[in-house]
């Protein structure tokens, strides 16, 4: 869910099995299209196929600890990670996910900058407006005729259970986020640092006020 792509046996020992048993699970998720296949000489590495396995998979974790916490095996209020700086921010596949992502999508909302419903998201004028400020490339023609995913769209939050945003702004906002020093990569894992200047302009702009 980082974007990295993993051999088998690494895959195997994240998951606690037999390297047998993940090449037999990886060779059939191959099949189906839910992972690409990358060749570097003898090596083979996995990865996510694209933002909306991505998607999938993300909220199928979601509804794992729903139904988990309903037959009793887990504490219905424990959602998402334990980790506290995944909670705060972390990556989801290609956009930002976690507290942060969905208070900056709250507030988005709250203003009528941005506004979803089931059938996906919309992003106001005032919303472009904002977003343009903040140094996020985006442009309407370009996008529509892009072949790249959705423009707009919500994303369940696992640990917060509600949506930050995906799509395209998804994509455009963590790279103006990173861009303008507001937060740092991961350099292993999915955690995302939310810088000192990242603190204060997210309240800022967003009022989102984080200990």
């Amino acid at each position: 869910m980082d974007g990295r792509a993993l051999t088998a046996g690494e895959l195997a020992r994240a998951a606690g099995v037999t390297p047998s048993t993940a090449s037999g699970h990886l060779g059939r998720m191959l099949e189906l299209g839910l992972l690409a296949l990358e060749r570097q000489g003898r090596h083979r590495y996995y990865r996510i196929a694209n933002a909306s396995v991505a998607d999938l998979i993300e909220r199928l974790m979601s509804v794992s600890d729903h139904l988990s916490a309903a037959a009793g095996r887990c504490k219905p209020v424990s959602t998402g990670p334990r980790d506290g700086a995944l909670r705060r921010a972390r990556l989801c596949y290609d956009h930002l996910a976690g507290e942060v992502a969905v208070g900056i999508a709250a507030s988005m909302v709250a203003r009528g900058q941005l506004k979803f419903d089931q059938d996906g998201g919309m992003l106001m004028d005032t919303g472009m407006s904002l977003l343009a400020s903040l140094g996020v490339r985006l442009d309407h023609r370009a996008q529509a005729l892009s072949r790249q995913g959705p423009f707009c769209r919500p994303c369940l939050d696992w640990s917060e259970r509600r949506p930050h945003i995906a799509g395209l702004v998804g994509r455009a906002l963590y790279a103006a986020l990173l861009g303008e020093g507001w937060v740092r990569a991961p350099t292993q894992g999915r955690a995302v640092t939310i810088t000192l200047l990242g603190h204060q302009e997210l309240e800022r702009h967003f009022g989102l006020a984080l200990v």
